[in-house]
């Protein structure tokens, strides 16, 4: 069993940053898939950020492709979203997912584990 457990949501304007971070139970990248998916109000969910294994393998949406980065700190088994030049398109609710063997990695259904979801809001 892996637990998540999600911080580092707030609310700033537009041009401010936000450091997300997905803390695990289990040593990451090792052994999980790890991404970060969002939901705004009224809308699916959708893929923002993933990787697998390696940080050079990392995955981006498109729409926050240059302004966001995922890093990590295997000591405390810690996965981090650096969120920069943030935009009020990207209010929502963030959440972490992992799971061991992912065949999309930008698709939730995917993922078995989850943390509970940080809000992020962005005012203009």
């Amino acid at each position: 069993q892996v637990q998540l457990v999600a911080g580092g949501g707030g609310s700033v304007q537009t041009g401010g940053s936000l450091r997300l971070s997905c803390a695990s139970s289990v040593p990451i990248f090792r052994v999980l898939v790890m991404a970060w998916f969002r939901q705004a109000p009224g809308k699916e969910r959708e893929f923002v950020a993933a990787v697998r294994r390696s940080l050079t393998n990392a995955e981006y949406a498109d729409s926050v492709k240059g302004r966001f980065t995922l890093s990590r700190e295997d000591t405390k088994n810690t996965m981090y979203l650096q969120m920069n030049s943030l935009k009020p398109e990207d209010t929502a609710v963030y959440f972490c997912a992992a799971d061991p063997m992912v065949y999309d990695t930008r698709r939730p259904a995917d993922y078995k584990y989850w943390a509970q979801g940080t809000q992020v809001t962005v005012s203009s």
